[in-house]
Protein backbone atom coordinates (compact mmCIF):
# COMPACT_ATOMS: atom_id res chain seq x y z
CA UNK A 1 0.00 0.00 0.00
CA UNK A 2 2.84 2.07 0.70
CA UNK A 3 4.27 1.92 -3.17
CA UNK A 4 0.72 2.76 -4.46
CA UNK A 5 0.54 5.76 -1.44
CA UNK A 6 4.10 7.05 -3.07
CA UNK A 7 2.83 6.75 -6.69
CA UNK A 8 -0.70 8.41 -6.24
CA UNK A 9 1.44 11.49 -4.46
CA UNK A 10 3.56 11.81 -7.78
CA UNK A 11 0.56 11.12 -9.86
CA UNK A 12 -1.58 14.41 -7.91
CA UNK A 13 1.91 16.37 -7.72
CA UNK A 14 2.15 16.03 -11.78
CA UNK A 15 -1.70 16.78 -12.22
CA UNK A 16 -1.39 19.28 -9.82
CA UNK A 17 1.29 21.02 -11.47
CA UNK A 18 0.89 24.40 -13.40
CA UNK A 19 3.97 23.87 -15.90
CA UNK A 20 3.13 23.68 -19.29
CA UNK A 21 5.67 20.82 -20.28
CA UNK A 22 3.96 18.56 -17.35
CA UNK A 23 0.16 19.33 -18.97
CA UNK A 24 0.22 16.67 -21.24
CA UNK A 25 1.91 14.23 -19.17
CA UNK A 26 -1.06 14.86 -17.14
CA UNK A 27 -3.45 14.63 -19.36
CA UNK A 28 -1.59 11.22 -20.62
CA UNK A 29 -2.16 9.83 -17.24
CA UNK A 30 -5.62 11.19 -16.54
CA UNK A 31 -6.34 8.91 -20.04
CA UNK A 32 -4.86 6.07 -18.70
CA UNK A 33 -6.24 5.53 -15.24
CA UNK A 34 -9.98 7.16 -16.14
CA UNK A 35 -11.66 3.63 -16.93
CA UNK A 36 -9.64 2.45 -13.42
CA UNK A 37 -12.18 5.14 -11.70
CA UNK A 38 -15.37 5.97 -10.68
CA UNK A 39 -15.78 3.09 -8.13
CA UNK A 40 -15.97 5.11 -5.00
CA UNK A 41 -18.30 6.99 -3.42
CA UNK A 42 -17.83 10.65 -3.27
CA UNK A 43 -19.22 12.77 -0.29
CA UNK A 44 -18.71 16.64 -0.15
CA UNK A 45 -18.38 18.16 3.43
CA UNK A 46 -18.79 21.53 3.85
CA UNK A 47 -19.55 24.01 7.04
CA UNK A 48 -19.00 27.54 8.48
CA UNK A 49 -15.28 27.94 9.95
CA UNK A 50 -15.34 26.52 13.29
CA UNK A 51 -17.66 24.09 12.98
CA UNK A 52 -15.17 21.21 13.44
CA UNK A 53 -14.87 20.06 10.17
CA UNK A 54 -11.39 18.43 10.40
CA UNK A 55 -12.18 17.03 13.88
CA UNK A 56 -15.51 15.60 12.03
CA UNK A 57 -13.66 14.43 9.40
CA UNK A 58 -10.97 12.29 11.19
CA UNK A 59 -13.52 10.92 13.17
CA UNK A 60 -15.57 9.26 10.54
CA UNK A 61 -12.44 8.56 8.35
CA UNK A 62 -11.61 6.42 10.94
CA UNK A 63 -14.80 4.81 11.59
CA UNK A 64 -14.95 4.18 7.87
CA UNK A 65 -11.80 2.36 8.47
CA UNK A 66 -12.69 0.41 11.38
CA UNK A 67 -15.46 -1.17 8.81
CA UNK A 68 -12.92 -1.96 5.91
CA UNK A 69 -12.95 0.88 3.84
CA UNK A 70 -10.20 2.85 2.20
CA UNK A 71 -10.50 6.67 2.59
CA UNK A 72 -8.98 9.69 0.34
CA UNK A 73 -9.51 12.74 1.78
CA UNK A 74 -8.91 15.64 -0.17
CA UNK A 75 -8.62 18.54 2.52
CA UNK A 76 -8.71 22.42 0.78
CA UNK A 77 -7.13 25.34 2.51
CA UNK A 78 -8.31 28.68 1.84
CA UNK A 79 -5.46 30.73 -0.14
CA UNK A 80 -4.54 34.37 0.73
CA UNK A 81 -5.85 36.64 -1.56
CA UNK A 82 -2.88 38.90 -0.94
CA UNK A 83 0.30 36.50 -0.81
CA UNK A 84 -1.90 33.94 -2.93
CA UNK A 85 -0.08 31.23 0.25
CA UNK A 86 -1.96 28.68 2.34
CA UNK A 87 -0.77 27.00 5.47
CA UNK A 88 -2.05 23.17 4.13
CA UNK A 89 -2.80 22.44 8.09
CA UNK A 90 -5.28 20.01 7.56
CA UNK A 91 -3.08 17.17 7.41
CA UNK A 92 -1.86 18.05 11.01
CA UNK A 93 -4.99 18.39 12.50
CA UNK A 94 -5.97 14.68 11.37
CA UNK A 95 -3.25 13.26 13.13
CA UNK A 96 -4.87 9.57 13.78
CA UNK A 97 -6.40 9.32 10.17
CA UNK A 98 -3.08 10.51 8.13
CA UNK A 99 -1.20 7.85 10.07
CA UNK A 100 -3.40 4.71 8.63
CA UNK A 101 -2.26 3.26 6.06
CA UNK A 102 -5.52 2.86 4.60
CA UNK A 103 -6.15 6.44 4.83
CA UNK A 104 -4.27 9.54 1.92
CA UNK A 105 -4.99 12.95 2.98
CA UNK A 106 -4.02 15.40 0.57
CA UNK A 107 -4.51 19.40 1.54
CA UNK A 108 -4.18 21.45 -0.92
CA UNK A 109 -4.02 25.47 -1.62
CA UNK A 110 -7.75 26.48 -3.41
CA UNK A 111 -5.86 29.26 -5.31
CA UNK A 112 -8.68 31.12 -5.42
CA UNK A 113 -11.06 28.72 -6.75
CA UNK A 114 -14.78 29.14 -6.96
CA UNK A 115 -15.95 27.24 -3.76
CA UNK A 116 -12.89 26.65 -2.16
CA UNK A 117 -12.25 23.50 -4.45
CA UNK A 118 -8.45 23.09 -6.17
CA UNK A 119 -8.67 23.48 -10.21
CA UNK A 120 -7.53 19.59 -10.14
CA UNK A 121 -9.38 18.41 -7.53
CA UNK A 122 -11.80 16.52 -9.87
CA UNK A 123 -8.13 15.05 -11.87
CA UNK A 124 -7.40 14.07 -8.03
CA UNK A 125 -10.39 12.40 -7.46
CA UNK A 126 -10.19 10.12 -10.45
CA UNK A 127 -6.27 8.97 -9.24
CA UNK A 128 -7.56 8.23 -5.72
CA UNK A 129 -10.13 6.06 -7.00
CA UNK A 130 -7.71 4.13 -9.49
CA UNK A 131 -5.30 3.41 -6.44
CA UNK A 132 -8.23 1.73 -4.57
CA UNK A 133 -9.91 4.00 -2.52
CA UNK A 134 -13.51 3.38 -1.83
CA UNK A 135 -14.45 6.34 -0.31
CA UNK A 136 -13.48 10.03 -0.86
CA UNK A 137 -14.31 12.61 1.51
CA UNK A 138 -13.91 16.50 0.02
CA UNK A 139 -13.43 18.71 2.85
CA UNK A 140 -14.30 22.67 0.86
CA UNK A 141 -13.18 26.15 2.84
CA UNK A 142 -16.59 26.50 4.05
CA UNK A 143 -19.88 28.47 3.53
CA UNK A 144 -19.72 32.15 2.05
CA UNK A 145 -18.26 31.38 -1.42
CA UNK A 146 -20.50 29.63 -4.50
CA UNK A 147 -20.04 25.75 -3.70
CA UNK A 148 -21.66 24.64 -7.10
CA UNK A 149 -18.42 23.47 -8.10
CA UNK A 150 -17.96 20.75 -4.81
CA UNK A 151 -21.38 20.03 -5.57
CA UNK A 152 -20.72 18.91 -9.24
CA UNK A 153 -18.07 16.59 -8.46
CA UNK A 154 -19.26 14.66 -5.93
CA UNK A 155 -22.40 12.11 -5.44
CA UNK A 156 -23.67 12.73 -1.70
CA UNK A 157 -23.32 16.11 -0.27
CA UNK A 158 -22.69 16.69 3.76
CA UNK A 159 -23.65 19.77 5.41
CA UNK A 160 -22.25 20.30 9.01
CA UNK A 161 -23.86 23.34 11.27
CA UNK A 162 -23.56 24.67 14.82
CA UNK A 163 -26.65 24.96 17.09
CA UNK A 164 -27.14 28.70 17.79
CA UNK A 165 -24.78 30.04 15.11
CA UNK A 166 -26.78 32.96 15.14
CA UNK A 167 -29.48 34.63 12.48
CA UNK A 168 -26.73 36.25 10.57
CA UNK A 169 -26.18 33.42 9.05
CA UNK A 170 -29.28 32.68 7.82
CA UNK A 171 -28.83 34.10 4.30
CA UNK A 172 -26.35 31.67 2.98
CA UNK A 173 -27.41 28.71 5.04
CA UNK A 174 -30.12 28.65 2.45
CA UNK A 175 -28.14 28.22 -0.44
CA UNK A 176 -26.07 25.72 1.28
CA UNK A 177 -29.17 23.48 2.33
CA UNK A 178 -30.82 23.45 -0.78
CA UNK A 179 -27.76 21.41 -1.79
CA UNK A 180 -27.44 19.27 0.96
CA UNK A 181 -28.21 15.30 1.73
CA UNK A 182 -27.55 15.11 4.52
CA UNK A 183 -27.63 18.06 7.28
CA UNK A 184 -25.30 17.33 10.91
CA UNK A 185 -25.46 19.75 13.87
CA UNK A 186 -22.25 19.00 14.75
CA UNK A 187 -20.04 19.17 18.28
CA UNK A 188 -23.91 17.40 19.98
CA UNK A 189 -22.23 16.88 23.24
CA UNK A 190 -21.52 17.46 27.00
CA UNK A 191 -23.84 20.65 27.49
CA UNK A 192 -24.52 21.46 24.10
CA UNK A 193 -27.28 18.46 23.73
CA UNK A 194 -29.84 19.86 24.56
CA UNK A 195 -28.99 22.79 22.17
CA UNK A 196 -28.27 20.63 19.05
CA UNK A 197 -31.54 18.59 19.36
CA UNK A 198 -33.65 21.58 19.52
CA UNK A 199 -31.27 22.70 16.17
CA UNK A 200 -32.25 19.65 14.48
CA UNK A 201 -35.97 20.24 15.10
CA UNK A 202 -35.75 23.48 13.49
CA UNK A 203 -33.69 21.95 10.68
CA UNK A 204 -35.88 19.20 10.00
CA UNK A 205 -38.47 21.86 9.89
CA UNK A 206 -37.01 24.51 7.34
CA UNK A 207 -35.81 21.58 4.98
CA UNK A 208 -39.53 20.53 4.52
CA UNK A 209 -39.84 24.54 2.91
CA UNK A 210 -37.29 23.65 0.51
CA UNK A 211 -37.08 22.48 -3.24
CA UNK A 212 -36.28 18.71 -3.11
CA UNK A 213 -32.80 18.36 -4.76
CA UNK A 214 -34.00 14.81 -5.81
CA UNK A 215 -37.07 12.81 -6.42
CA UNK A 216 -36.12 10.31 -4.54
CA UNK A 217 -34.59 11.33 -1.63
CA UNK A 218 -35.38 13.82 0.94
CA UNK A 219 -32.48 15.82 2.98
CA UNK A 220 -31.96 13.84 6.14
CA UNK A 221 -31.36 15.98 9.56
CA UNK A 222 -29.35 14.35 12.48
CA UNK A 223 -27.23 15.12 15.19
CA UNK A 224 -23.08 14.33 15.37
CA UNK A 225 -20.46 14.59 17.89
CA UNK A 226 -16.81 13.85 16.90
CA UNK A 227 -16.29 13.05 20.91
CA UNK A 228 -18.43 10.30 21.15
CA UNK A 229 -18.47 8.51 17.83
CA UNK A 230 -21.94 7.48 18.80
CA UNK A 231 -23.65 8.51 15.39
CA UNK A 232 -21.03 7.29 12.89
CA UNK A 233 -22.78 4.42 12.31
CA UNK A 234 -25.78 5.95 11.53
CA UNK A 235 -24.12 8.68 9.27
CA UNK A 236 -22.89 5.36 7.48
CA UNK A 237 -26.25 3.84 7.03
CA UNK A 238 -27.85 7.23 5.67
CA UNK A 239 -25.29 7.34 2.83
CA UNK A 240 -25.59 3.67 2.60
CA UNK A 241 -29.48 4.23 2.02
CA UNK A 242 -29.30 6.87 -0.13
CA UNK A 243 -26.53 4.79 -2.89
CA UNK A 244 -28.86 2.23 -3.06
CA UNK A 245 -31.80 4.73 -3.73
CA UNK A 246 -29.79 6.28 -6.51
CA UNK A 247 -28.41 3.24 -8.00
CA UNK A 248 -32.53 1.62 -7.85
CA UNK A 249 -33.18 4.76 -9.56
CA UNK A 250 -30.47 5.51 -11.77
CA UNK A 251 -29.38 8.70 -10.55
CA UNK A 252 -25.86 7.58 -9.44
CA UNK A 253 -24.66 7.08 -13.36
CA UNK A 254 -27.25 10.11 -14.84
CA UNK A 255 -25.35 12.48 -12.11
CA UNK A 256 -21.67 11.79 -13.06
CA UNK A 257 -22.81 11.86 -16.66
CA UNK A 258 -24.22 15.46 -15.75
CA UNK A 259 -20.88 15.82 -14.13
CA UNK A 260 -19.12 15.00 -16.94
CA UNK A 261 -20.86 17.41 -19.35
CA UNK A 262 -20.74 20.10 -16.76
CA UNK A 263 -16.48 19.62 -16.50
CA UNK A 264 -16.39 19.78 -20.45
CA UNK A 265 -17.97 22.63 -20.84
CA UNK A 266 -15.77 24.16 -18.12
CA UNK A 267 -12.71 22.56 -19.51
CA UNK A 268 -13.75 24.37 -22.82
CA UNK A 269 -14.24 27.25 -21.60
CA UNK A 270 -10.73 27.39 -19.74
CA UNK A 271 -8.65 26.02 -23.03
CA UNK A 272 -10.59 29.07 -25.08
CA UNK A 273 -9.81 31.65 -22.43
CA UNK A 274 -5.38 30.10 -22.11
CA UNK A 275 -5.88 30.45 -26.21
CA UNK A 276 -7.18 33.91 -26.23
CA UNK A 277 -4.63 35.08 -23.50
CA UNK A 278 -1.55 33.41 -25.17
CA UNK A 279 -2.02 35.14 -28.18
CA UNK A 280 0.07 38.42 -28.00
CA UNK A 281 -2.10 40.39 -30.28
CA UNK A 282 -5.11 39.69 -28.75
CA UNK A 283 -3.47 40.20 -25.19
CA UNK A 284 -2.46 43.98 -26.04
CA UNK A 285 -6.31 44.29 -27.57
CA UNK A 286 -7.69 43.27 -24.12
CA UNK A 287 -4.64 45.47 -22.54
CA UNK A 288 -6.60 48.53 -24.10
CA UNK A 289 -9.97 47.54 -23.70
CA UNK A 290 -9.52 47.57 -20.07
CA UNK A 291 -7.80 50.60 -20.21
CA UNK A 292 -10.87 52.16 -21.93
CA UNK A 293 -13.11 50.78 -19.37
CA UNK A 294 -10.72 52.43 -16.19
CA UNK A 295 -11.19 55.81 -18.08
CA UNK A 296 -14.86 55.32 -18.69
CA UNK A 297 -14.46 55.91 -22.14
CA UNK A 298 -15.99 52.12 -23.36
CA UNK A 299 -18.39 50.38 -20.96
CA UNK A 300 -17.61 46.44 -20.26
CA UNK A 301 -20.56 44.81 -22.86
CA UNK A 302 -19.17 47.03 -25.65
CA UNK A 303 -15.84 46.08 -24.68
CA UNK A 304 -15.86 42.39 -24.71
CA UNK A 305 -18.40 42.11 -28.01
CA UNK A 306 -15.37 43.99 -29.83
CA UNK A 307 -12.21 41.25 -28.12
CA UNK A 308 -14.73 38.73 -29.15
CA UNK A 309 -14.74 39.69 -32.43
CA UNK A 310 -11.03 40.24 -32.75
CA UNK A 311 -11.17 36.21 -31.32
CA UNK A 312 -13.31 35.41 -34.33
CA UNK A 313 -11.00 37.02 -36.98
CA UNK A 314 -7.96 35.60 -35.61
CA UNK A 315 -9.35 32.02 -35.24
CA UNK A 316 -11.74 32.00 -37.90
CA UNK A 317 -11.16 29.08 -40.34
CA UNK A 318 -8.79 27.45 -37.82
Amino acid sequence: MKGNLIALSQGITLVESTKEEDESKASELIQKIYPKSGKSIRIGITGVPGVGKSTFIESFGMHLIQKGYKVAVLAVDPSSEITKGSILGDKTRMNELSQSENAFIRPTASSGSLGGVARKSRETIFLCEAAGFDVILIETVGVGQSEIEVNSMTDFFLLLMLAGAGDELQGIKRGIMEMADLILINKADGDNVKRANLARQEYENAVHYLPPKRKFWFPKVETSSSVSNDKMDKIISIIDDFKSKCQTNNEFQSNRLKQDIFWFEKSVEKGLIHLMESNKELLKQKELLLDQIQKGELDSFRASDILIQKFKEKYNGI
